[in-house]
């Protein structure tokens, strides 16, 4: 299939670069050419395992000869192992599945409404942070807090606040009688690859504590090991009320899932919300799949060690080339700051052979499979190096 025939009779609401990707295995893809490159997107996070992992492609199979998918109106085994696991690593209480990360976040912000309702208090405005990204359906972007993802969209709906990250004050400004929740991401991915700190963390914790307010960590991106614990919020010493994931839990299979505490999750009683794919057996399956590799593989600790090694070959690469100002993230989601523009940078790398993408126009993000070898780390950060070399920056 040629890369121009996708105009004919798709929609053009992406800007996609110009190569077609057919096969991958590990942390590699190919084009339709034949030609290799090393994988430094993931699906965008979403290949926690890489390309082809074996584990996954026997859970695939299996699961496929036995039951794709049967809807919620029935109990299914896997569902109910994942519910339990996820529940146990998390801390949490209970789970409800998805398919995607903004449909985890739209049952967020649902629950957060519903939990204040069945109270009969009038709690229904979300705050979020500048630069947060929620998702793309009607609420979600409405929560997210870039207004160039809203252009067009217009009336949104109503109840979002956005404030400056990091700024107690400014959120402590922003909370009034309708507040229910607080909505962050423990690290923006979209908005830039920007470090919401520990300490601003708690003391988010203390004022909702201190306003019975929700605390809801959209860990979408950050999820699932990807920076190098298997939640991000257990590196800051607080936990939240309700927990969003998606991308790396299905590890290429679509799943998404919100997690909350007994006491909130009971306000989704019956009737309250659903999906009829979300939590089939195929992508429940999958997920379990994904958690055993995690554990049998010893992946948190792959990723401490690689997202450390990658992070100094960056401060390396920064402190070489004016154009770049700092290192940002943890683990396996990093963002290389420029003062410039980085598409050019992009496509150079893609030229030589390096997948990897943007967080907004000023930063390169970076996010290879939590399984990348300590070798493969080495040459993407060569590859990187001939491509700005070739740039003369």
């Amino acid at each position: 299939m040629k890369t121009e025939q996708s105009t004919n009779h798709l929609m053009q609401n992406y800007a996609r670069f110009p190569l077609t990707l057919v096969k991958g295995e590990g942390v590699r893809v190919w084009d339709e050419q034949g030609k290799s490159y090393l994988d430094f997107v993931a699906g965008i996070a979403v290949n926690a395992l890489g390309h082809a992992h074996p584990a996954m492609i026997d859970t695939i199979s299996k699961q496929a000869a036995t039951m794709l998918h049967c809807s919620n109106l029935y109990h299914i085994p896997q569902q109910i192992e994942l519910a339990n696991r996820l529940c146990a690593l998390s801390g949490l209480g209970q789970a409800f599945f998805c398919n995607s990360g903004a449909e985890a976040n739209e049952a967020a912000i649902k629950l957060a409404r519903k939990f204040f309702f069945d109270q009969g208090i009038s709690r229904y405005s979300v705050i979020t942070a500048t630069q947060s990204f929620h998702g793309r359906t009607m609420q979600t972007l409405a929560a997210t807090g870039q207004d160039k993802v809203k252009h067009g969209f217009a009336p949104l709906p109503i109840g979002y606040k956005h404030v400056a990250l990091n700024s107690i004050s400014a959120l402590k400004d922003a909370i009034d009688e309708h507040t229910a929740a607080i909505m962050l991401e423990p690290l923006q991915g979209e908005g830039g690859v920007n470090h919401a700190q520990n300490e601003y963390l708690q003391a988010v914790r203390n004022l909702c504590d201190e306003f019975g307010i929700l605390l809801i960590f959209d860990e979408i991106q950050t999820g699932i090991g990807r920076c190098g614990s298997m939640f991000a919020f257990e590196q800051t010493g607080v936990s939240p009320d309700i927990l969003t994931i998606a991308k790396g839990l299905g590890g290429g299979v679509p799943i998404g899932a919100m997690l909350a505490t007994d006491k909130v999750a009971a306000s989704l009683s019956a009737g309250s919300h659903g999906t009829t794919f979300g939590g089939n057996p195929m992508s429940c399956a999958v997920a379990l799949t994904v958690l055993d590799v995690i554990e049998s593989e010893s992946l948190l600790v792959n990723v401490q060690a690689r997202g450390a090694q990658l992070k100094a070959g960056l401060q390396a690469i920064a402190a070489k080339y004016a154009i770049f100002d700092e290192v940002r993230g943890h683990g396996l989601l990093l963002g290389l700051a420029a003062n410039i523009a980085v598409a050019p940078i992009i496509t150079a790398c893609r030229e030589h052979g390096l997948l990897i993408l943007g967080a907004g126009p000023n930063v390169l993000r970076f996010l290879p499979a939590l399984n990348i070898s300590e070798a493969e780390i080495e040459e993407g950060l060569a590859l990187l190096n001939q491509s700005l070399e070739g740039l003369k920056l």
